[in-house]
């Protein structure tokens, strides 16, 4: 019965306190000195509680394992999890009248991407417009101009 009832105590404290703990906390360490008493933990001699607390530690870190190798298992064949994709904020330098579809516009950043729409015509030339490239739906990305013509879908070339 004394076994049965130490061994529960064991596995118990061997238990993580949250999901993201990886660290392990000897039992002397996690219990007071009344909860060691009435475990009967305080009778151990300091090679049995360091064998219980090595013992412990290794069947958590069998648990750990087998937790990861579940989690790999669960996500196989699924999809890479994506970031959020990041706004572009660049300037797109010289000077034009109008941007056409196909045409491939050159940041300041370094960056290239071509017009998918129909493109846009500006009642004025335009000299470094500062735009704002943000993702829409789908998967399409949406070119906008800081003087609020209407957006332009356009798609990364490099």
């Amino acid at each position: 019965m004394r076994r049965s009832v130490l061994f529960a105590i064991a596995v118990l404290l061997s238990l993580p306190a949250s999901a993201g703990e990886r660290t392990w906390v000897p039992v002397e360490q996690r219990l007071t000195a009344e909860q060691l008493r009435a475990t009967g933990l305080d009778t151990l001699s300091g090679e049995q509680l360091a064998l219980l607390n090595r013992l412990l530690s290794e069947d958590r870190a069998e648990d750990l394992r087998a937790a990861q190798a579940q989690r790999t298992q669960d996500e196989a064949g699924m999809r890479p999890k994506r970031t959020p994709a990041q706004t572009v904020k660049a300037i797109v330098p010289g000077s034009s009248r109008a941007w056409a579809q196909g045409q491939t516009l050159l940041l300041d950043n370094g960056q290239r991407w071509r017009v998918m729409d129909s493109g846009v015509n500006f009642t004025r030339p335009v000299t470094d417009a500062r735009v704002t490239i943000a993702p829409g739906m789908l998967g399409a990305w949406y070119l906008r101009m800081d003087d609020g013509t209407p957006p332009i879908k356009v798609q990364r070339v490099d």
